[in-house]
Formats: C-alpha cells, structure tokens, sequence
C-alpha cells in the first residue's frame, strides 16, 4: 500500500529511526549516557551526579593506562588538577576528551552548560552521601564481626559501623536484581590486594551503596562494585577494579584501574 508515493514499509522505516534517535540519552553536555541506577524505593537517589562514573570536588589522578567507562567531572576545582590523561580540549567545547576515557571529561573552566550542570552534580552527590548516611530503615546490622567484612556472605539490608572497616578476604552480596545494600561507615574502608566483592543471585552493582566518612583506599588487582561514596578521598591500587561508580568530596586517585559504570 502506498500514501502520496510512499510506501507504508518506507515510512515505517522512518519512524523506528527518528524513534531511536529520540530514545538516547546524554549527561547534558555531550556526555554518554547516565548508565543503569538504582530506582526502588529502597535506593539512594543519585540524581544528576549519576551522569558520572568519576566525581570529585579537588582533584582527579591517575597512572596510566587506565580505562574509565562513563563520564568524570570536578569541581569546583578546574581541569588543571586532573592529571594523567592527556586531555583533548578542542576550542570553545563544554567536555574534554581522553584515549583512555569512554565518555566526555567536564570541569567548570570549560564552556557552558557545563559549570552550572557540575554545581548541580556535586551537590547531588552531596545529597546522597547524607541521604545514605541517615538511612535508618531496615534497622541497621550495627559493627558486624567487628568491622572485618572478609569471608561474609551478606543479605540485603543496612549495615552500620562505627569503626573502620576493612575487607580482608573476599565478600559475598547475595540477593536478587531489585535488593539493595547500604554500608554506613565512620571510619575508614580498607579492601586488601587481590580480594573481590562477589555479587551472587542476581544482585546489581548500581543498588550497593559504600557511604565512608574517611578514605576508601582498594589494592592492587582487587575488584571493588557499587556505588563508592567518600567524604574524603578515594584511591584504588594498581590494576585494580571497580563496576560501579567512585564519588570523592576531596580526590579520586587511580592506577591503571578499570572503572566501568554501571
């Protein structure tokens, strides 16, 4: 059949591809999209600082090669103070790019929109640190095993420590696509060398929330998930790993580390 001369298969055609393109989405300077978040009523709204795989307010470092999957953005501190990845600024643009970056580079000296959206996305992320640290619903597994995370197999729930934290041997989250985890810690979280935080079941890496009111600091090779949120500053060891999203209110430190969103 055909409607003024074209076919009815030819403007089909045309409406799956104008819908396709209509469908993408972006962090809203030309960035890649936000990825997968968290959306029960159980999570932790990450808002707009979930266009991110990388934020940090003073400083992003790094030892290459790395390879980061998803956007990073600082502020209010400028591109000066991200160092080890070769930025490529192209004149008047709002991101920056980098070889070993899948997805755009944003700080505030750069073109609008981009200082107005990080002011926003920085204080989403502050938002979240505090949403998480006040959960208090379930009521909260308080100082597991002492504040050593190592050997566990871990249902979804609150857990809460006064202390440091340290994993010493690996850790199992076991639940399914829709549970959701939330670590309140006072202190520092340690992860030793070579251990892995283990998701069984189902369990999806964008409903586990890591909310330290010190520094987070990941060995060499270990592989950290879920959603790290640090009141200070966040350093991951040589060739290590994090399938989530790593979130500084100082510095974000890496070394040939691969960070992949969600």
């Amino acid at each position: 059949m055909k409607i003024k001369g074209y076919s009815i298969w030819f403007m089909a055609s045309l409406l799956v591809v104008f819908m396709g393109g209509c469908g993408s989405s972006s962090s809203g300077g030309g960035g890649s999209s936000a990825g997968a978040v968290c959306t029960g009523s159980s999570c932790v709204s990450l808002g707009t600082a979930a266009n991110y795989a990388i934020l940090a307010q003073t400083g992003i470092t790094n030892v290459p090669t790395s390879k980061v999957t998803g956007n990073m953005g600082i502020s209010p501190n400028t591109s000066a103070a991200i160092a080890g990845f070769a930025l490529n600024l192209p004149a008047g643009s709002s991101f920056s790019t980098s070889a070993q970056v899948t997805g755009d580079i944003y700080a505030p000296d750069y073109a609008p929109p981009t200082p107005a959206n990080l002011t926003t996305a920085i204080s989403d992320m502050q938002t979240a640190y505090t949403t998480a640290a006040g959960r208090t619903v379930p009521a909260p597994v308080l100082n597991l095993n002492g504040g050593s995370m190592g050997g566990q197999t871990l249902a979804p729930g609150i857990y809460k420590w006064t202390t440091n934290v340290t994993i010493p041997t690996d850790v199992t989250l076991s639940g399914n696509a829709s549970d959701v985890w939330i670590f309140q810690i006072a202190g520092n979280l340690t992860q030793a060398s070579a251990t892995k935080v283990i998701l069984s079941g189902g369990a999806h890496p964008e409903n586990i929330f890591w909310q330290v009111a010190s520094g987070v600091t990941v060995g060499t090779t270990a592989q950290m998930k879920g959603i790290v949120m640090s009141q200070t500053a966040i350093t991951m060891g040589n060739s290590s790993s994090v399938n989530g999203r790593l979130f500084a209110q100082s510095a974000v430190n890496i070394d040939t580390t691969t960070v992949t969103q969600p």
